[in-house]
């Protein structure tokens, strides 16, 4: 008897070995092979940028390849499925903005966005203008209110889809401040955006990196921003909360993820290596140029902000009516 029991635990404590070996193996060894950082978004998109801007720093602290591969489409579900049924070794990583916590009260998806994924980190965070044609007879957020809320049902602004982020932050704003606005969705930010240059619609909450030229050049004129703080890059705008909606507050992000079955090891490694890459001079200053602020943190803090920010937006999508196309 005590003879089975002593092979017993001595097989257990091989298999132990063998598993630890694994474990260790996999630090020691990755990477081994180029690294995939795949955007769900057409070129051009902030998430594009901020992937482009994140790859060769990888590729420089780890010695190996890294690209990035566009996979838009369906509101970036394409690229997300992509990753989240890509082999879980390291090598695929998904580089996403706020679709991704918009998009499970948005629609139906092919995955679970959180069972399936396991976040890297929170590579950035940003804010958005309330930005408006500047004909409009207001200079601060609380004259705007009062002008929405003399004309309800008349006050139009745009937005770059149902369900996008700057759709939704509309929909919050209309609940916080008892104003009826108009809708009108465009096929992407940028045609969003010249509707509110031409006129043809009123406001638009304005992601900073994709306005703050037009801004500084007098095409639209910002009259407040959505973050809890007022944005680096136009310092003299005052935030909602602070100037007229105590209490709104709507944020961007982007994040980096990989497949849910990856060894901690790896995510703890392509963890340090992304906040190594955050810190770095050259990534500062592109981010400072888009409005955006280096985010970081924890696996662990990310996956928190996701589960967060989901519970967040589902009851804002119910509200607004929101559908996906």
């Amino acid at each position: 008897m005590i003879g089975k029991r002593f092979f017993a635990h001595a097989a257990f404590a091989s298999l132990a070995l063998i598993f630890t070996a694994a474990g260790s193996s996999n630090a020691q060894t990755y990477p081994s092979k180029p690294l995939r950082i795949i955007v769900p978004i057409a070129p051009g998109g902030s998430t594009d940028i901020v992937g482009r801007m994140l790859a060769p720093r990888l590729s420089e602290q780890m010695g190996v390849p890294a690209i990035v591969d566009n996979r838009a489409g369906a509101g970036a579900v394409i690229g997300s499925e992509a990753v989240a049924k890509s082999p879980p070794d390291g090598y695929t990583m998904l580089a996403i903005a706020v679709e991704f916590t918009i998009n499970p009260s948005l629609r139906k998806l092919p995955f679970d966005a959180i069972r399936d994924f396991t976040c890297v980190t929170q590579l950035t965070t940003g804010q958005y203008f309330l930005s408006t044609h500047p004909t409009i007879p207001v200079r601060d957020a609380k004259a705007f209110i009062a002008l929405a809320r003399s004309r309800p049902g008349e006050v139009a602004y745009a937005s770059s889809g149902p369900g996008s982020a700057n759709h939704l932050a509309g929909v919050l704003f209309q609940q916080m401040t008892n104003t009826k606005l108009v809708h009108v969705p465009y096929k992407s930010a940028g045609l969003a955006g010249v509707a509110v240059m031409s006129g043809e619609v009123a406001f638009m909450f304005s992601n900073v990196a994709s306005v703050i030229v037009q801004v500084r050049q007098g095409k639209v004129r910002a009259i407040a921003t959505t973050g809890p703080k007022r944005t680096p890059v136009a310092p003299e705008v005052p935030t909602l909360n602070e100037s007229a909606v105590p209490g709104f507050i709507v944020t961007g992000f982007h994040l980096l993820l990989v497949p849910s079955a990856t060894p901690s090891d790896i995510v703890t490694k392509l963890n340090a290596e992304t906040l190594k890459a955050l810190e770095s001079a050259q990534v500062k200053e592109r981010l400072s140029t888009l409005g955006l602020e280096g985010a970081g943190g924890s696996s662990a803090e990310c996956a928190k902000h996701i589960q967060t920010d989901i519970a967040r937006w589902e009851p804002v999508v119910k509200a607004g009516g929101a559908k996906a196309d």
